[in-house]
C-alpha cells in the first residue's frame, strides 16, 4: 500500500506543444506497481490551458478547485469544484482556466496512456477565445 500527501509529489510542467501554465503531479502509476491506471493531479494557472488534443485512451477527471472550461470538438462546458468529466478515446478536448484562481483536477488514465501518443489539434489550443455567450453551462 502507498499512502502519501499529494504535495510531496513534485509538480512538473506539462510537456506538450500548446500547453500554457499547466503543471502535473504523477500521484500513482506504473512506478508504484499500479497495474492498470495512473492518477495525476493537474493545476492550470489563471489564463493557462492544455493543448487541444486527442489520444487513443479514455480519461476521467474530477475537478478539485477553481473554475474552468473543458471543450470538445464543437461544444464547451463550464467546470467548477465537484464536476466530473469523461473524455472518450480519440475525442478532441482542452481544459482552460479563464478565471483568477488555479484550476485543479484529478485525471485518471490507463497505464497505456503513459506513452506519449497524443495528437495535437492543428490550432494547438492557441486560437483566440470564443465570443462571449458561446460557453455551455452545466
Amino acid at each position: 500500500m502507498k499512502v502519501n500527501h499529494y504535495e510531496r509529489v513534485p509538480a512538473e510542467g506539462v510537456r506538450m506543444d500548446g500547453a500554457v501554465g499547466c503543471r502535473v503531479r504523477w500521484l500513482i502509476g506504473e512506478a508504484d506497481s499500479a497495474p492498470n491506471f495512473a492518477m495525476r493531479q493537474f493545476e492550470v494557472a489563471p489564463g493557462g490551458h492544455t493543448p487541444r488534443h486527442s489520444h487513443p485512451y479514455e480519461h476521467e477527471v474530477f475537478v478539485l478547485e477553481g473554475e474552468g472550461i473543458v471543450s470538445e470538438a464543437d461544444a464547451e462546458h463550464r467546470l467548477r469544484a465537484g464536476d466530473v468529466v469523461y473524455v472518450r478515446p480519440n475525442e478532441i478536448h482542452q481544459f482552460r482556466n479563464p478565471g483568477r484562481k488555479p484550476l485543479k483536477f484529478l485525471c485518471l488514465i490507463p497505464n497505456s496512456g503513459n506513452n506519449p501518443s497524443a495528437a495535437i489539434a492543428p490550432e494547438c489550443g492557441c486560437e483566440p477565445a470564443r465570443p462571449p455567450g458561446t460557453v455551455q453551462s452545466r
